[in-house]
């Protein structure tokens, strides 16, 4: 995490990013810290910005206001993330209790963001050259440790399909810590 001096003295830019359900959970567990886009356009422009940059997180929402949805600490809650709430879950089955229907990611406000990282660092490489540290770090489950390219790949290939990994893109590599 960075010091107080250094936020004081460092032109931040914001930047959304979007994440699916399975890797915000991977994230807010600390298994991801790294995620790959692919490189449109000017190749010099990260779609992350720079290292000191914040990427603030969309994720499937839902506004709970006027429901009488409550915390476990008794407070109103405002809103529910698809993250959180598993299709079939207890949650779940309450939200359609409300008629309440979730949010794509593409549409959340920059008001209703839980998470925000700090980038790190950010690079360009070949889709293919990821290594298997750095493939866990996208991510990667216990159970596909042994192959973590192998699990990458497939998930890469269900985000963008079949043929993709066989294209081999540039992609940027974008480092990330969480600052909330």
């Amino acid at each position: 995490m960075p010091n107080s001096q250094k936020l004081l003295t460092q032109k931040r830019k914001e930047h959304p990013i979007l994440f699916n359900s399975e890797m915000i959970n991977a994230i807010l567990s600390g298994r991801k810290t790294v995620t790959r886009r692919i490189a449109k356009g000017d190749l010099l422009k990260s779609p992350a910005g720079k290292p000191g940059d914040v990427l603030w997180v969309r994720e499937t929402w839902m506004d709970l206001a006027n429901t009488g949805i409550y915390d476990a600490d008794g407070k109103p809650q405002r809103y529910a993330y698809g993250a959180n709430c598993l299709p079939g879950s207890a949650s779940d089955e309450a939200r359609k209790d409300f008629g309440l229907k979730w949010k794509p990611s593409i549409h959340m406000p920059r008001d209703v963001c839980r998470l925000l990282l700090e980038v790190t660092d950010v690079r360009l490489e070949r889709l293919q050259d990821i290594s298997p540290e750095e493939a866990r770090a996208e991510g990667c489950p216990t159970a596909s440790l042994k192959d973590p390219v192998g699990w990458y790949r497939s998930l890469w290939q269900s985000i963008h399909g079949q043929a993709s990994w066989d294209v081999d893109l540039n992609v940027w590599v974008i480092h990330f810590e969480v600052l909330r």
